[in-house]
Parts: structure tokens; C-alpha cells; sequence
């Protein structure tokens, strides 16, 4: 086997590769659980890719036949449902691991020197995600799927000046019809999964090039052995493979105890009207994206104007890009930041999960009015880290406050007139107590204080 090896590599070189991206990588010997999310990330990306595989072989992308071949797939192909709900539960269980990942990333400051790229990379594979889900969910031709894709296609004609053509471009049509069913198929099995692939692989090459992070945010790579090798790390296998391997077990109990109980997720993972065939003639009465869009949703629901709408929800998703550039503190672990850093991120994620839930439910006076408040939060937590990352003084804090606080309240008197007063004045503390705790209580409290970070790993 080794002659093999040896052979093979010299014609072509697989070995080094290897050495460098698994066997003789080293990572920090301190990882948790928080690192599986990584690999499982992996993982359901080869469930989907396999999939996949199998259901274009029987899918039909054409608008008479689509939903039909659906409906073969479920009752005619031998595994077919399994396959089926495999790959549609698969699409909720990467954005699961997704955000997992990127919270791991938030709270140990991973997208921090020297990591901005990984971050970058990182963020550009969530955008590809986004539209390779948002394009396969139309495939279905569901009634869901059909006037789902409608509405998020139509916010392109929200832009000014080119928004109707583009949307038209988009669509390939002046309605989704079947030109758009074509071209989304396209897309979705063979442009965008490329993409993400190199993506993924870009990711990769620049984590091992800077090497991971660790939960204390210390660089393992400072302290080395005589042999060239962190004093404080460990090859990556077999001891995280080992390790990985138990996280896998793991996530694939939960993934098909879903996929074969729940597969539907409650109609959460497929909802109820995607399971009839789509009607251009009759619209649901309630029309929203699948889970994992529905806090950009509730974002784009939260202003009343078309094309600011738009312009919102795409900043919350831009925003993300220059957060290693908004936290400008040096301290990588939320373990020894502030009591008030904690905090902040506990209430931003929050508030997102919170925004999820009211992207999903209909419209109503409440929900929109929280909608925007939770907006108004999410788009603080990056004002509250760009300030907080640099000692301020007492008076600085309570400029910025006043600053913040009067935007807020000055919008709210611009609307108060055409709303309940009831309603707005008393939602005024969702982001107010955000405000106060993050702005003001450093002046009066040592919850700013931070700890000493070690020199090296503590795990």
C-alpha cells in the first residue's frame, strides 16, 4: 500500500495535502461543543449534494409537470419520500448548523485579526445558502413555493428606476411561470452548488493558513515545540475526527428522528400549502418564507416604504461582512470581555429569533410594531459594539445615548399619528432597555470590566 501511495503521489500530489488540511494539522486542544458545527456543516452539504442527486433524476422542471413529478417521487420511486424528505429537512438542518456556527463564531470572536477573511468567506457561503434555498423552494411548485417566490421576486421592483425590468429579468417573464421554474433549476443544481463548493473550499484554505480559533481567543501558534508544532495544539487526527465523529451520531439521531416522524416540522420545514399544486389565480391568505428567511422578513415588514424596506433588510445581511472591522476590542472570548458584551450578544440573538417567529406569523398592529422595534435592536447591537469596543468616557456614553435614543423617538413621533399611542409608546422599551443597559449602566456599574485573557489555552 505504501508503494501505491508513494507511486500516486509522485504523479500526483494527494499526500501533502492531506498531511497539511487533516493528519498533521494542528488545532488547539481546547475545543467544545460549540466546534462541532463546523463539520456537521459539512456533513449535511454532502446530504444535500446526494440528494439531490437522486431527485433530479426524477424531477421535471416544467410548470404542468413539476408538482406531479413531486408527487412521483413520493408514491412511485422506491425510497423516494426518504429521499424526499431527506433533502427537505436537510435544507432546515443546515441553516440549524449554520447559525450555530456563526453564533460560535460571534461569541469567541473568530472573525477577528488575523480571521477577517474566513469570516468574509464565511459570509459569502450564507448568501449563497440563502439564494440556492430560496431557489430550490420554488422546485416544489407548491401554492407556498409559487406565491412565495412572487413576493420576494417582486422586491426587486421596489428599486427605483431599474426594479421593474430587473424583476422581469429575474423572473424571465412578467409573472413566475415557467421560464422562471427553468432557470431557478438551473441555477439551483448546477451554478449556485458550484459556487458554494469553492466557497467552501476558499473557507477552508484560509482557516488553516491562520490556523482556528479557540474559545479563549489565544493564538496557538505564538508557543511552538523544537519540532515546530504549538506547544498548546493537537493533530487535528485522529483526535477531532474521533471527537467529530461522536457529533455526527449525535445530529443524525435528531436529523432522522425528524425526517422520519416530523418531516414537515410542524409546517415549519414544509409548510401545509406547499403539499397543493400552485394556483396563479388564488392567493393564500397568508403568504411567508421559510423559517430560516423570515427575520430579514420581518425586517423588510418593518418599514412601511417599498424600496427603504428592501434597502433595510439588505443591510442586515451586508452589515454582518464588516463585523470584524465594527469590534474593534482586542480580547477575541466573550470569557474575558464584559459582563455588558455578554449581554449585548444574548439580547441581539434574541431579538433574531424573535424576528424569525414574527416573519412567520400574519401581519397585525402588534406584531409589526415589535417587527420594527426588534429591527431597531438589531441595528443597534452593531452601533452598541462599534462604541463599546474602545474605552469611553461617561459623557461620550450619554451623547451617544441621547443620540440613539432621539433618532428613535423622533421617528416614532413622525408615525404616532396614523397608530394606536398605546401601542408604540409601551414597545419604546425594547430597544430602550437595550440602549440604557449597554450605554449607560458602564457609568454607574464595573460591568464593563474585563479579565485578564491567559498566554496560553486553559483547556
Amino acid at each position: 500500500m505504501n508503494k501505491v501511495l508513494a507511486w500516486v503521489d509522485q504523479r500526483l500530489p494527494i499526500i501533502k495535502p492531506l498531511e497539511e488540511h487533516l493528519t498533521k494539522y494542528y488545532a488547539p486542544k481546547n475545543f467544545n461543543f460549540w466546534y462541532y458545527f463546523g463539520s456537521l456543516a459539512m456533513l449535511v452539504l454532502v446530504i444535500q449534494i446526494v440528494s439531490g442527486i437522486f431527485l433530479t433524476m426524477h424531477y421535471k422542471p416544467d410548470a404542468a409537470t413539476a408538482f406531479a413529478s413531486v408527487e412521483y417521487i413520493m408514491r412511485e420511486v422506491p425510497g423516494g419520500w426518504f429521499i424526499r424528505y431527506m433533502h427537505s429537512t436537510g435544507a432546515s438542518a443546515f441553516f440549524i448548523v449554520i447559525y450555530l456556527h456563526m453564533f460560535r463564531g460571534l461569541i469567541y470572536g473568530s472573525y477577528k485579526t488575523p480571521r477577517e477573511l474566513i469570516w468574509i468567506f464565511g459570509m459569502f457561503i450564507y448568501l449563497a445558502l440563502m439564494a440556492e434555498a430560496f431557489m430550490g423552494y420554488l422546485l416544489p411548485w407548491g401554492q407556498m413555493s409559487y406565491w412565495g417566490a412572487q413576493v420576494i421576486v417582486n422586491l426587486f421592483g421596489a428599486i427605483p428606476g431599474i426594479g421593474p425590468d430587473l424583476a422581469v429579468w429575474v423572473r424571465g417573464d412578467f409573472v413566475v411561470s415557467d421560464a422562471t421554474l427553468n432557470r431557478f433549476f438551473a441555477l439551483h443544481v448546477i451554478a449556485v452548488p458550484l459556487a458554494l463548493i469553492g466557497l467552501i473550499l476558499l473557507h477552508i484554505m484560509a482557516l488553516h493558513q491562520v490556523g482556528s480559533n479557540n474559545p479563549d481567543g489565544v493564538e496557538i501558534k505564538k508557543l511552538k515545540d523544537e519540532n515546530g508544532n504549538p506547544v498548546d495544539g493537537i493533530p487535528f487526527h485522529p483526535y477531532y475526527t474521533v471527537k467529530d465523529v461522536m457529533g455526527v451520531a449525535v445530529f443524525l439521531i435528531f436529523f432522522f428522528a425528524i425526517l422520519f416522524f416530523a418531516p414537515e416540522g410542524g409546517g415549519y420545514f414544509i409548510e401545509h400549502a406547499n403539499f397543493v399544486p400552485a394556483n396563479p389565480l388564488q392567493t393564500p391568505e397568508h403568504i411567508a418564507p421559510v423559517w430560516y428567511f423570515t427575520p430579514f422578513y420581518t425586517v423588510l415588514r418593518a418599514v412601511p416604504d417599498p424600496f427603504l424596506g428592501v434597502l433595510a433588510m439588505g443591510a442586515a445581511v451586508v452589515i454582518l461582512f464588516f463585523l470584524p472591522w465594527i469590534d474593534r476590542n482586542p480580547i477575541k472570548s466573550w470569557r474575558y470581555r464584559s459582563k455588558l458584551h455578554t449581554f449585548s450578544i444574548l439580547y441581539f440573538v434574541a431579538a433574531f429569533i424573535w424576528l424569525g417567529y414574527l416573519g412567520i406569523e400574519p401581519v397585525t398592529e402588534f406584531n409589526s410594531e415589535m417587527g420594527l422595534r426588534l429591527t431597531e435592536v438589531y441595528f443597534a447591537f452593531f452601533v452598541v459594539m462599534w462604541f463599546s469596543s474602545k474605552k469611553r468616557s461617561a459623557a461620550t456614553s450619554l451623547i451617544v445615548f441621547a443620540v440613539v435614543m432621539g433618532l428613535i423617538v423622533a421617528w416614532d413621533l413622525m408615525r404616532v399619528g396614523s397608530l394606536n399611542p398605546s401601542m408604540v409608546w409601551p414597545a419604546l422599551a425594547v430597544p430602550g432597555v437595550y440602549l440604557v443597559v449597554t450605554l449607560l449602566f458602564p457609568i454607574f456599574t464595573n460591568w464593563d470590566a474585563e479579565k485578564e485573557v491567559p498566554q496560553r489555552v486553559t483547556g
